[in-house]
């Protein structure tokens, strides 16, 4: 999908891939969190980054594909590698001041902002009623799931947390400069490959200041786990994911990410023997008629968009 049409609806291939994306990157979970026990976080992300950006770049040498641009696109990437570091920087100092399920919703916030720089910045993808219905319903339901959740009281949680809403600003700001700037005019494997190998940098300067011993412990489970995190989910989900924002509307994709802390929560039921609660039975009906709601394609009459 380098440089075809725009899709402003997602067909039942794309519905397809991304259940199966957000069910990969919430069943990673897990995966992180035990992986986490003998490395610490943040390198963990830096050697997904390495290991993933090597995948990328074999890829470009089987496929025969340039490595780097010489023009403008290689700016652009530089830029989007910038901003996909700084998510996970503000994300990380962010979690020293607030807890994980607090830092989950504030995250989360992300899709309402892609949609409504979409309705500003990006041609045809308009903010509807409905479509912000959607939003609403899909983020009440990853609410409900995680505000019952445990919580560490602390007197620097709000600090934590607009660190933790800027972070989920640099996601959106992400995704759409790659639709703005780069959909159409680069392959989808450069777009990977930008936003990785320009980010490394910045991840290992944000390991160096919080996290003074990388490796805790190492054993084979653990070293599978980093292989799974680098190989299927930042290699191939995430460049599955480049090509449907070539494609396809992002304020309709990023609905889709609601799904992922769900599942995630669901991967802790199943592998880590997490407590089972209503409220995630609860919220996942609720966003999945959240998704619905985003990507119902009306015929002849439709809501009008929000001026």
């Amino acid at each position: 999908m380098g440089a075809e049409e725009n899709k402003e609806y997602l067909d039942s291939k794309a519905f397809a891939i991304l259940f199966i994306i957000t069910l990969v990157w919430g069943f990673n979970h897990p995966s992180i969190k035990y992986a986490n026990q003998g490395i610490a976080p943040v390198f963990a992300s830096t050697l997904r980054s390495i290991i993933a950006s090597m995948c990328g770049v074999i890829y470009c040498l089987w496929k025969k594909e340039k490595l780097f641009h010489t023009d403008i696109n290689l700016l652009h990437g530089v830029v989007v590698g910038l901003l996909f570091g700084g998510e996970f920087a503000f994300l990380y100092f962010g979690l020293l001041y607030t807890d994980a399920a607090r830092s989950i919703i504030f995250i989360y916030t992300s899709p309402f902002i892609v949609a409504a720089g979409a309705h500003f910045f990006l041609k045809g993808d308009r903010l509807t009623v409905l479509k912000t219905l959607g939003l609403v319903v899909a983020f009440a339901g990853v609410l409900l799931v995680f505000q019952g959740r445990p919580t560490a009281a602390k007197p620097t949680m709000f600090f934590g947390d607009i660190l933790e809403i800027i972070a989920a600003v640099l996601w959106a700001a992400t995704t759409l400069y790659i639709k703005r700037f780069m959909a159409g005019k680069v392959q989808p494997i450069h777009t990977f490959l930008y936003q990785l190998v320009f980010s490394i940098p910045i991840l290992l300067v944000v390991s160096l200041i919080l996290e003074p011993r990388w490796i805790i412990m190492l054993s084979p489970s653990i070293v599978g786990c980093i292989l799974f995190q680098s190989v299927i989910v930042a290699f191939i989900t995430y460049l599955i994911w480049f090509k449907l924002i070539h494609g396809y509307s992002v304020s309709r994709l990023s609905a889709f990410t609601f799904l992922t802390p769900i599942f995630g929560v669901l991967a802790g039921v199943i592998f880590l023997n997490e407590e089972f609660t209503g409220s995630l039975m609860a919220g996942l009906p609720m966003v999945c008629v959240g998704i619905f709601l985003v990507n119902w394609k009306r015929k002849n009459v439709g809501l009008e968009t929000l001026q």
